[in-house]
C-alpha cells in the first residue's frame, strides 16, 4: 500500500487501620497475610507469549490475546461490532462497507476509549481509501492500549510506506516487545535497522 508523500503532513498530528491503635506485631501480621495481586488473563497471555519458544505456539497465544481485545464491557458496544462484521460479510457475500463505518462511527463515540473499535474504524477507512483518517484511528488504538500489538504493528507498516522509517522501526521494536516471536515485524526491524541506523548497528 503506498501513498502520496503529500500525506506526510499527516504524521505531525493516562482497610487501612492508623499504626497507633495497632501492635508492630499486629501490623505485620496483617501485611504478610494480604493476598498478592492477581494477573488478569490478558496479563497471563502477555507472559506466555513472551515465553513463547517458536513462532507457531506465539501465533496461537496471539490469537487469544487478539480476543481479549475484542472485549468492550458494553453489551450495545458488542452488538454494534456484530453487525459491523456482518455488514463486512453481507448476505450472498455482498459486504456493505458504507452501513459498517456508519455502525463504527457510532462505536467511536459511544465508547471513545475501546481501542479495538478504533482499530476497527481504521480498517474500515483503508477499504475506502482513507489513509489519512485510518493513520488518526490506528494513532488513537495504540495510544488507548499501549499493548494492542496488531494496531501497533499496522501503524507502523502505514508510516513504512509514507516514508517514515525510523517512526516505523520504533513501533516495530515496541511490537517486539510484546510479542517476541513476530516473524514480519523481527524482519521489518532487520530491514529498517539498516536503513536507518546503516549496515554497522
Amino acid at each position: 500500500m503506498k501513498t502520496p508523500r503529500s500525506m506526510i503532513a499527516v504524521l505531525a498530528m493516562l482497610a487501612f487501620v492508623p499504626a497507633s491503635y495497632a501492635a508492630p506485631d499486629a501490623v505485620k501480621n496483617a501485611a504478610a497475610k494480604k493476598p498478592a495481586p492477581q494477573k488478569s488473563d490478558q496479563d497471563k497471555l502477555f507472559t506466555a507469549l513472551a515465553d513463547a519458544d517458536t513462532a507457531e505456539e506465539a501465533q496461537g497465544i496471539e490469537a487469544r490475546l487478539a480476543e481479549t481485545f475484542k472485549i468492550s464491557g458494553s453489551p450495545s458496544v458488542d452488538l454494534l461490532m456484530a453487525r459491523i462484521n456482518m455488514a463486512m460479510a453481507g448476505p450472498d457475500g455482498k459486504s456493505d462497507p458504507g452501513t459498517a463505518r456508519q455502525l463504527s462511527d457510532a462505536v467511536t463515540r459511544l465508547a471513545p476509549d475501546y481501542a479495538e473499535g478504533w482499530r476497527t474504524r481504521a480498517l474500515l477507512q483503508l477499504t475506502a481509501d482513507d489513509h489519512a483518517g485510518a493513520m488518526i484511528s490506528l494513532q488513537k488504538a495504540v495510544t488507548i492500549n499501549p499493548r494492542h500489538f496488531l494496531a501497533m504493528r499496522e501503524l507502523a507498516q502505514m508510516l513504512e510506506d509514507f516514508g517514515d522509517k525510523p517512526g516505523a522501526l520504533k513501533l516495530y521494536r515496541r511490537v517486539l516487545v510484546l510479542d517476541p516471536r513476530m516473524e514480519t515485524a523481527a524482519e521489518r526491524v532487520k530491514a529498517l535497522t539498516r536503513d536507518v541506523e546503516g549496515q554497522g548497528i
